[in-house]
Formats: C-alpha cells, structure tokens, sequence
C-alpha cells in the first residue's frame, strides 16, 4: 500500500482529483473524456481496467439495454410505492427496487456466468470445436447440477415461457461483433441439451444470455451482477420518473390494501 517512504501512499487508476483537474483512467476528465467517451465504455474500462474495442463496447451496451427494465415487475412497484411514500428519498426508492430483485431476479445474469465459467475452467484439454461437442460438455454440466439439486441458471422465465426475444438478439449480436466465445456457445449448448435432463423444455432466458456475453469480454464474473444492478437503475428512475407525472402508485397500494384478509396469528 506504501512505497516505504514518510508519507503513505495509495496508488489508483481509478480517479483523483485537485483544485484543477480531475483525472480519471489516466485522462483528464475535462477535456478527454467527457463528450468523447460514451458511459457504456467508460463503465466497462472503469471495471476492466482496459479501454474496451468497438465490437466490445457494442455487445456491452447490449447487454445493459436488454437488462434495463422488464415491465411492471414487482421491483418496479416496490420503487413506485417506495416514492409514494417518500418522494424526499429518491435513493430510498431506488435501493427498493435493486434490494428487490434478490438472487433469482437480478442475480441470474451473475449465477449464471459463474456457472458457465466453473464448467469450462472444471473441463480438461481444448475446449469443444463442433455443436455435438459443444452438447456433450453441456449435457455433463447439467446432469451434475441435477444430481447435486442445484438450479442450473439462465433457464426459465415467467413471462416468456417459450422463447425469450433477448435470446437470439445478443447471440446474434455476438456472433457479428466476432465475440462469440466459449461462454455463450457452452449457453446455448444447455439449451438444447437440458431437456434430456430436466425432462421439460426451458427458454434460455435474457438475464442468462447477459451473463454469458459479459464473461465472453472478460469481465470479472464476480461483478456480473453490478451491471444488472447498473441497467437496472436507468429502468427503475424511468419508472420513478412517470409515477411523477402519471401516478399509480397509490392505485396499486389501495388494491392490494383493499384485497389484504387479516388472520389471526393462532390460526393455521
């Protein structure tokens, strides 16, 4: 943390700041970043200590546009009625709808690349080069995950029971920008493999897919969750913004109020 010398010293990257300047990456904020540096590749390079490509730069704001907001879900009412009740406390309201989204719902695009990750990093030799192999590392993964009754993630969604439309557009996107990897052709594999396994048909869902294309560019799995957390912000002020100016918040309260059955605690 010290270079030995009297006074000690903390070295970051990351951003200092004097009476006249403010240095961030290594630039100056001022005039070489701020209307030159789009925020989807300044958050990447803040993570990734490195200044992502073009291609790289185009499948991450993907990602953060497919995991922005997914309708009126129970996290966005819980940021509406969370303003409601106190509009002085916007952080408040945000806090409740990210504390919302838990590990099932947010957590799925992190759980997801891990599980990912493990598989290839657990896998001997070269990694596969056609689809049947491809099928093969995936069958042994979710067979595993089966027999230890664990959740294989990124399968599933309540709304798109079939097919999720955020799916094929990131693979698609991938598959373009030239940035394709193992991680999303392992995700894919489990999609077409799993019903061997699970014994029922399940959509690759959108919050999985992220997963994968955000390990594909090399980014911390540990933090996959952060960007969840990130895109989510933007959808949740959207909602916090139109409760301002087209209020439902109280409606919501009033019915579920409304509909609440009191019982007795004793009572089973």
């Amino acid at each position: 943390m010290t270079d030995g010398g009297p006074t000690p010293s903390f070295p970051t990257s990351i951003g200092t700041s004097d009476e006249t300047t403010i240095r961030l990456l290594g630039h100056d904020l001022s005039h070489d970043l701020i209307g030159k540096v789009g925020f989807g590749e300044l958050a990447f390079w803040l993570v990734a200590q490195r200044r992502p490509t073009p291609s790289q730069v185009r499948v991450f704001e993907a990602v953060l546009v497919a995991l922005a907001d997914h309708g009126f879900t129970p996290t966005a009412i819980a940021a509406r009625l969370t303003y409601l009740s106190a509009p002085e406390s916007l952080q408040g309201a945000i806090a409740a709808g990210l504390l919302g989204g838990g590990s099932r719902f947010l957590g799925v695009t992190e759980d997801c690349g891990r599980f990912l990750a493990d598989t290839l990093a657990g896998h001997e030799g070269e990694l596969p080069g056609t689809d049947e192999e491809w099928d093969e590392l995936a069958l042994t993964a979710v067979t595993a995950a089966r027999a230890a009754k664990r959740f294989v993630p990124g399968l599933g969604h309540p709304v798109h029971k079939s097919a999720d439309p955020r799916t094929a557009a990131l693979i698609g996107i991938a598959e373009q920008e030239g940035l394709r990897g193992a991680h999303l052709r392992l995700f894919e594999a489990i999609g077409r493999v799993h019903p061997q396994v699970l014994g029922r048909t399940l959509p690759l869902n959108g919050a999985g897919v992220c997963g994968a294309a955000l390990a594909d560019l090399g980014l911390p799995v540990e933090l996959l969750r952060g960007f969840a957390l990130l895109a989510r912000t933007a959808g949740l002020l959207g909602h916090i913004a139109e409760e301002r100016t087209r209020p439902i918040g109280m409606d919501v309260y009033r019915t579920v109020d409304r509909n609440a059955t009191y019982l007795s605690p004793e009572s089973d």
